[in-house]
């Protein structure tokens, strides 16, 4: 049992550093405002989801952002775009987790991957315009942007990143999924 927990730790651990380094491999994409940038630590926090259960995503999402902040630091000098990234990529992990420990097949984990990007991307738009935008222009000290000017980003912007992200990461874990499909098969076998 204890042997079990420390496996998980130390997992979880290895986990958020690779979440946290791939975070640091961020690149806009062409098309969308700059300053929304896509990485891939979604792929280390699915991982610890699906094998260790959701809080485990959700630590590496957690532990992946604090690191973020307290080594890179953040424009505003208030975590408001490390928040932001894991709220988005608790959105997103958590029903991937709980449609594939449901069932544990392909199909429950394409299901998870597809409502995790429309909940991401509808929840994010709705936490964007009610709460992150306005966070990030009052810590700038910028002009409140118009509630128009708001949604137009949120349209134009933000929704199809969100939509954009959801479907590299799940291009990306479904192929990561394919190869390590017989060694999680054994995890769950030795588990039960």
């Amino acid at each position: 049992m204890h042997r079990g927990k420390v496996y998980k730790m130390v997992a979880v651990s290895m986990l958020s550093s690779i979440a946290y380094v791939l975070q640091l491999l961020d690149f806009p994409f062409p098309g969308l405002p700059a300053f929304l940038q896509i990485d891939f630590s979604e792929v280390p926090a699915l991982l610890a989801a699906i094998v260790f259960g959701p809080l485990a995503g959700l630590a590496v999402e957690g532990i992946k952002n604090v690191l973020h902040y307290g080594i890179v630091g953040n424009l505003t000098g208030v975590p408001v775009g490390e928040v932001a990234n894991f709220i988005a990529g608790a959105i997103f992990i958590v029903p991937v987790s709980y449609f594939y420990r449901k069932h544990r097949s392909t199909k429950s984990l394409s299901a998870g991957l597809i409502v995790g990007t429309i909940l991401m991307t509808f929840m994010m738009a709705l936490l964007n315009y009610v709460l992150i935008l306005p966070a990030y222009t009052w810590f700038l000290n910028s002009p409140q942007m118009s509630g128009e000017a708001m949604l137009n980003l949120i349209l134009v912007g933000i929704a199809p990143f969100n939509v954009i992200k959801g479907l590299i990461i799940t291009i990306l874990f479904v192929i990561l999924y394919s190869r390590l499909q017989p060694w999680l098969n054994k995890q769950y076998q030795h588990s039960s």
